[in-house]
């Protein structure tokens, strides 16, 4: 019985330090830097102490924290129409909520850009929370119902 708590201890703390490691899924929707095409798939880490890191299979990009000087978090809210006309009116009650993150930073020639990334509704709130606190940065809420969402 001991050797089967020891196996599931182990195996658990395996997985949470491998969720605490990995990043959020994201969409780069655009921004300023040149060098990240527009809608490209990729992942942030906000766990590292120093940086903040986003990763697709065109570049990375390692921003340190402390030039990080904006951080605004809000939501885009589209009703499903169509699925409501062919499917079922009950669609018309629903709402498809994207998740949107911008980082605004100085760049290594003290250049203002920004970064603007859709992010997976379940992670966003552990990257906002961890951006707030490696920053230094109060989010900024595009509106109510983005905070409320936001905070949890």
């Amino acid at each position: 019985m001991r050797t089967l708590a020891l196996v599931l201890t182990l195996c658990l703390s395996s997985v949470l330090s491998h969720a605490a490691q990995s990043g959020s899924h994201v969409l780069y929707i655009g921004g300023t830097r040149p060098d990240i095409p527009a809608k490209n798939s990729g992942e942030i880490v906000v766990s590292d102490r120093t940086y903040f890191v986003f990763t697709s299979k065109h570049t990375t990009v390692r921003i340190p924290f402390e030039r990080i000087n904006l951080l605004e978090y809000g939501q885009k809210v589209n009703r499903r129409v169509l699925e409501a006309v062919v499917i079922s009116p009950l669609f018309m009650m629903s709402k498809k909520r994207e998740h949107f993150l911008t980082v605004g930073f100085q760049d290594d020639d003290g250049q203002q850009q920004a970064m603007v990334f859709q992010v997976d509704k379940n992670d966003i709130r552990i990257a906002l929370v961890t951006l707030e606190a490696r920053t230094g940065q109060a989010i900024q809420y595009q509106d109510d119902e983005a905070r409320l969402s936001g905070k949890g």
